[in-house]
């Protein structure tokens, strides 16, 4: 469906329907926004791309990635909070991986793509 939008100038019909048609809602920018900006951290960043590719415990990713535990803590909360990833709880420790959501596939793919870097098999 055709959004209701005069341009003031009409350049090309075609790639402007199109442009039209296919643009996002305002919600759906905002929601892609939050994922970026909770990931605009690089440590934060760090955590989220092991958690993509393992299920860890604080006190093992602290060590992986060289922080204090109540710094990756810190950072943990945020990603859960942005629903990037998921916890479960083993006796007293709990564990983190990142979600099983189309929004964490795009991003952790996303971001091999524009760092290069190669997954673990």
């Amino acid at each position: 469906m055709v959004k209701s939008i005069i341009l003031p100038h009409r350049h090309d019909e075609r790639s402007e329907k199109k442009i039209l048609d296919n643009l996002p809602d305002l919600e759906s920018i905002a929601l892609v926004a939050d994922a970026m900006k909770r990931l605009g951290d690089p440590s934060r960043l760090r955590v989220f791309w092991l958690l993509c590719h393992a299920e860890e415990c604080v006190v093992n990713i602290a060590a992986i990635v060289e922080m204090s535990s109540p710094a990756v803590s810190h950072h943990l909360r945020i990603l859960k909070t942005a629903g990037l990833i998921v916890s479960r709880r083993e006796g007293k420790e709990m564990y983190y991986k990142a979600a099983d959501t189309s929004v964490v596939s795009e991003l952790h793919r996303s971001m091999e793509a524009i760092m290069r870097v190669t997954c673990p098999k």
